[in-house]
């Protein structure tokens, strides 16, 4: 009798363990042997796996002789092979969908390499941050050019921790204090200014450029007080704000500067990544965004003072740096003095901050890890269709402001922008309600003017707007609105299209051809 793959045999062996067939030039071939309930021994074929190519037919006498068992190495790297065979068939029977009808404003591309990885996640079953996110941390900060990157569970928790990481003890005469401003913008999405509030700052809100959407830079000096400690401002939708002028303004008047990089990541200036300049720079990993590993953020900085205090406040305000699952990585865990507590008074239990848990699960960095192989590609397509719809949108520059990048600058754009004119014979409802109902998504400025927002109208927030006194957000006029402009034309008259890299250069002329017909 002869063994052949797909047929059942009753072995006395263990659950599992491997033929060795050397028959054939002595190349040894891996025969996995899988018990099938109490039916015995299942020999299967694995046609594509790396580790099997064939099973020759293999004489059943030869079981008594030549059956070994492996190392616990080798028997996971095969286990983790059939699993991934079985993932990969489904996966591409039943992922592969018709594309839909509609242009969404963004999205996500994901494929089989994020499944194998998250299955090998899945398998080493250890949940929190581990070797994945070891790694993802590392690559990240490689691919920006950073010396630190710290990953989160979302680019708000990202810009939350910076901020607060500005208020540590640590940092002495410099922390920021209750009541300290922060220079920021209205025009954009709320997690940005939602932090300062968080801390007891108060916001001071500058305008926006119409062509470029980045902060106006003319304006932070006349804004800074003697209160002024920092600069917290985004990269919006990918085009960088004017990076020399802010760094030049800050330095002078010695301000902290975080950038929020959450829409930029790819986005360069001077030939140097975005979210590296200031002194910390946030990511989100939102499906929405440039990379996505389902919900997620990270936090990059150049200042080894600044990663222990963000490190420590990421991971529940502790002072201890031992790694999940690690002890006494110090060699002094029940040897030092820390605060009042008693002499010895175990580290991993010695808190240094009041913090938080912002970490991922090394499911997520498993997905971050293959998408960020992927993002050279990714920036590339979103440019490509940037530079496809500004082509298509010149014949429009009659009804709209187009977006520009800024000088200095190469955008990894995360949307393109379009402002209507104030004499256009149309609204901005009108057009994109049209554009929705013609399957083309569309999206807002986020917030538009925040200070409109239910958050501040309804609410006792103490801000400035540009050079002016304290003032409560319940308490606001027309008349304060109207010292930022740019940003009330914004709310009023913009919004965005997609140009994530699924978009094609067929569904970029219709949505040109889509306008035309409108207009």
């Amino acid at each position: 009798m002869q063994i052949k793959p797909g047929h059942i045999y009753n072995t006395d062996k263990s659950k599992l363990v491997l033929i060795i067939d050397k028959l054939k030039n002595n190349r040894f071939k891996f025969v996995p042997l899988i018990k099938n309930s109490s039916q015995g021994l299942l020999i299967e074929e694995l046609k594509a796996s790396a580790i099997i190519k064939e099973v020759s037919a293999i004489n059943s006498a030869e079981i008594k002789t030549e059956v070994l068992k492996l190392d616990y190495g080798r028997l996971d790297e095969i286990l983790r092979q059939l699993v991934k065979y079985d993932a990969g068939i489904y996966f591409q029977n039943t992922k592969e969908k018709a594309k839909s009808r509609y242009i969404p404003a963004a999205g996500k591309i994901i494929g089989e390499s994020e499944l194998m990885n998250m299955i090998d996640a899945s398998l080493d079953m250890w949940l929190t941050t581990g070797r994945f996110n070891d790694k993802f941390e590392k690559e990240l900060a490689k691919f920006l050019g950073a010396r630190h990157a710290l990953t989160v569970n979302s680019g708000s928790s990202a810009n939350l921790l910076a901020l607060s990481a500005l208020t540590s003890h640590k940092l002495k005469n410099k922390r920021l204090r209750p009541n300290d401003e922060v220079i920021t913008v209205a025009a954009g999405f709320p997690t940005t200014v939602n932090p300062i509030i968080q801390n007891g700052l108060i916001p001071v809100f500058i305008d926006v450029d119409l062509k470029t959407f980045g902060v106006k830079t003319d304006q932070i000096e006349e804004s800074i007080t003697q209160k002024t400690k920092a600069v917290f401002v985004a990269h919006t939708l990918g085009n960088p704000f004017d990076i020399d002028k802010i760094l030049n303004i800050c330095r002078r008047h010695n301000l902290w500067l975080i950038e929020d990089n959450c829409d930029a990541l790819g986005s360069e200036y001077k030939g140097k990544y975005t979210g590296t300049f200031g002194h910390i720079g946030t990511m989100s990993f939102y499906p929405a965004h440039h990379i996505t590993m389902g919900e997620g953020g990270a936090v990059v900085t150049n200042d080894a003072v600044l990663f222990d205090i963000l490190a420590s406040m990421r991971d529940w305000g502790r002072d201890c740096y031992c790694p999940s699952g690690k002890d006494n990585t110090c060699g002094k865990r029940f040897e030092q003095q820390h605060g009042r507590l008693p002499f010895g008074y175990d580290h991993k239990y010695v808190y240094a901050h009041p913090g938080y848990n912002f970490k991922i699960t090394d499911w997520q960095a498993a997905i971050g890890l293959s998408q960020l192989k992927k993002l050279p590609d990714f920036i590339k397509k979103r440019q490509t269709n940037f530079a496809l719809l500004k082509s298509e949108f010149k014949k429009f520059e009659k009804y709209f402001i187009l977006p520009e990048a800024t000088k200095k600058s190469n955008p990894s754009w995360f949307g393109f922008w379009l402002t209507l004119k104030e004499n256009v014979n149309f609204s901005k409802k009108e057009l994109v309600d049209f554009l929705e109902k013609n399957g083309i998504g569309t999206r807002n400025l986020f917030a538009g003017n925040i200070l409109r927002q239910p958050v501040f109208v309804d609410d006792e927030i103490k801000i400035r707007i540009r050079n002016s006194g304290i003032l409560i957000s319940s308490d606001l006029k027309e008349e304060h609105y109207a010292l930022l402009p740019n940003t009330d034309a914004i709310m009023k008259r913009s919004f965005w299209i997609g140009l994530w890299p699924r978009i094609s250069e067929s569904e970029i002329k219709y949505i040109s051809s889509k306008i035309n017909e409108f207009i």
